[in-house]
């Protein structure tokens, strides 16, 4: 088959109008490609013509783009009265309603109107590409080109062969995505994709979190937004998408991969959901928003400062910066024993990577009621992460606050857990990317890719993995499931065969 993807007047059509098939419009456009877009409800592919040539006029203005060059790509839109006429383009990207079969009579009536040549994309963000091409007389032809809202910024888009399409396709919609100002990755047709399989990560396991009582969904906030980096927290994303979407999106994905563990969603998520309490839509989800702004709640007050001396012992791997939390207490005026054993009422202070705080209680044989821990994995600015046992004394615990928010950083309390909070999270997300090369979905250089530049995580998973050290990302995996006891966070087979090695995750298959 010959396709000229590189061709000066290549003309992209756009079936669907909304906030996904406008920002395709306008990137096409500002691509330099012609657009033809249609939209079922009569007017919304004008309004869609209107609101582009509204943002770009904007853009000119501003000095962000040359008027000259906001004029041309409006000038490059035109709507279609019928479906037949954007059948004619040279590729058909659809962008309507997230149903497979909505989208099946839809890829059947183009692959009847279109020419043998003609490409249909679908911007599907987790429905089977092979399933909705299965209806097409030209099955070949049909591929993924799924797009990230809001499209004009976000610069991933991903490339979706299906079983049967054929290897032009995928290729001409790689160069076609680059004319778009994108940055396209490739990868098999599964569910999620790469982007949104990542995504599986975070949030529920943060709302695991919040359902076993470790931390209160804010708290999660502010440590993952702290020292680990993340943009925005996993309760302020699910309140910014709306749990509608997302929790719809996390069963979907859990029920396409046979109810595997890995994925497993969390009752207070559909809880919410249940209540009608979507986020920042409804004025409520798990933040009150006042104005459409959130309301965070209060931290919680420093408590005042007590006389007992800390004594701080490390963890395997965690030497330097226990010494650098040492240094934090000491300057803080904090007495600061150095000692192989602790005295006899000073408060005892572990930095403990995988393991529960009553875990290494246990195992080191210390006092639990005098015992605290705090996660040093991340460094040391932003939130610090204090956990305590049941077993823990509330004025060691309050000491021990006072004495970590010294130089003015704030101090989250939380309970029990093995890996911590961002330990934890951060490790399942290591761990789902890992799995994704295990099957073969993209290469380790597009997972990373696609986190940075998909989800805006502060590095890729799989750099993020090698960072930390494939060996202690398995080392907290393992510490999980021994605790749980349950498959959720064994380590993949790929993950565990590169830590005994001594592998890079972004070292690419030697085949």
């Amino acid at each position: 088959m010959t396709f000229d993807a590189t061709k000066p007047d290549l003309l992209v059509g756009v079936v669907g109008t909304g906030s996904m098939g406008r920002g395709i419009m306008q990137v096409s456009a500002q691509g330099g490609m012609r657009v033809v877009a249609y939209d079922a409800n009569g007017g919304a592919a004008e309004a869609a013509r209107s609101s582009i040539a509204k943002t770009l006029a904007g853009l000119a203005d501003k000095g962000r783009i040359p008027k000259a060059d906001a004029d041309a790509a409006v000038a490059r839109i035109s709507v279609g009265a019928s479906l037949e006429e954007v059948a004619r383009a040279d590729i058909v990207v659809e962008a309507i309603l997230e149903r497979i079969d909505v989208k099946q009579e839809l890829f059947a009536r183009l692959d009847a109107l279109a020419q043998p040549d003609t490409i249909l994309a679908s911007n599907t963000s987790s429905l089977p590409i092979t399933a909705i091409a299965a209806k097409c007389a030209y099955p070949e032809r049909v591929a993924g080109l799924h797009f990230f809202n809001p499209v004009p910024l976000m610069k991933l888009v991903e490339v979706i062969p299906g079983l049967k399409t054929a290897p032009w396709v995928t290729e001409a919609l790689m160069i076609i995505g680059r004319r778009m100002t994108r940055e396209p990755v490739r990868c098999t047709d599964s569910p999620g994709f790469i982007v949104n399989h990542i995504g599986r990560g975070y949030v529920p396991e943060a709302a695991r979190l919040v359902q076993e009582g470790v931390a209160r969904f804010h708290e999660i906030d502010r440590i993952m937004t702290g020292a680990p980096g993340f943009r925005m927290g996993p309760f302020t994303l699910l309140d910014l998408v709306g749990s509608d979407v997302s929790v719809s999106v996390m069963e979907s994905f859990w029920s396409q991969y046979y109810a595997e563990t890995m994925f497993q969603p969390s009752t207070v998520l559909r809880q919410r959901l249940d209540a009608g309490m979507f986020g920042q839509k409804t004025g409520a989800g798990w933040y009150a928003y006042a104005d459409g702004k959130k309301q965070e709640p209060p931290h919680a007050p420093v408590p005042s400062k007590g006389g007992r001396p800390i004594w701080v012992r490390p963890s395997e791997g965690s030497t330097e910066a226990a010494r650098e939390l040492a240094a934090i207490l000491a300057k803080g005026g904090a007495e600061v024993e150095t000692g192989n054993t602790p005295g006899s009422d000073s408060i005892i202070l572990l930095t403990p990577v995988g393991y529960d705080l009553t875990q290494a209680v246990l195992d080191l044989r210390l006092d639990a009621e005098r015992c605290v821990a705090v996660d040093t994995m991340f460094g040391l600015k932003g939130p610090r992460t204090l956990m305590i046992t049941p077993a823990t004394d509330p004025s060691v615990r309050d000491e021990a606050h006072a004495a970590l928010a010294c130089d003015g950083q704030p101090v989250v309390v939380i309970n029990d857990s093995p890996g911590f909070v961002a330990q934890r999270i951060v490790a399942h997300i290591v761990n789902i990317a890992c799995g994704i090369a295990q099957r073969g979905i993209a290469t380790p250089a597009d997972i990373d890719k696609g986190a940075k530049l998909g989800l805006a995580y502060p590095y890729g998973p799989l750099e993020w993995g090698d960072m930390i050290g494939p060996k202690r990302i398995v080392f907290v995996l393992n510490r999980l499931v021994e605790f749980y006891n349950e498959p959720r966070y064994r380590p993949s087979p790929w993950l565990k065969r590169r830590a005994a090695l001594g592998l890079s995750l972004l070292a690419p298959e030697r085949r």
